[in-house]
């Protein structure tokens, strides 16, 4: 799938707010170009489902530090990305978020606040 010009800006505008890296958009950039034919979507993925969005709320402001919302079908990019954001996440709890995408979960399907860093962190499907 080829990027669309509403994509390839809202990738620009989350490295310009420091949401993510230049590394981290140059592969989503890259990610975006592939034909659909050399990265299918995420077998089992719902239909319906456009996004996947990470949202990184401080505890105490309530102001959202990160919101990054990625297309469902870089999922696998998009998940390695938002476990930056969760230094704690073990292999185990990224196995069950892509088993929750793969058996068409959508909504919240993850929650955790690191009350160290006073952030409470959200990935959703939607």
């Amino acid at each position: 799938m080829m990027a669309t010009h509403d994509e390839r800006l809202r990738i620009l505008k989350m490295i310009e707010e420091g949401q993510i890296t230049a590394s981290e958009g140059a592969t989503l950039l890259r990610a975006l170009d592939t034909p659909q034919t050399d990265t299918p979507p995420l077998k089992g993925a719902p239909s319906n489902a456009r996004w996947f969005r990470v949202r990184v709320t401080n505890t105490i402001t309530g102001q959202h530090k990160i919101n990054v919302n990625i297309p469902i079908n870089l999922v696998n990019v998009g998940l390695r990305m938002g476990a930056r954001f969760v230094p704690n996440l073990q292999e185990s709890q990224y196995e069950e978020l892509l088993l929750a995408i793969r058996h068409g979960r959508q909504g919240k399907i993850f929650e955790a606040t690191d009350n160290d860093e006073n952030e409470h962190i959200e990935v959703f499907v939607e």
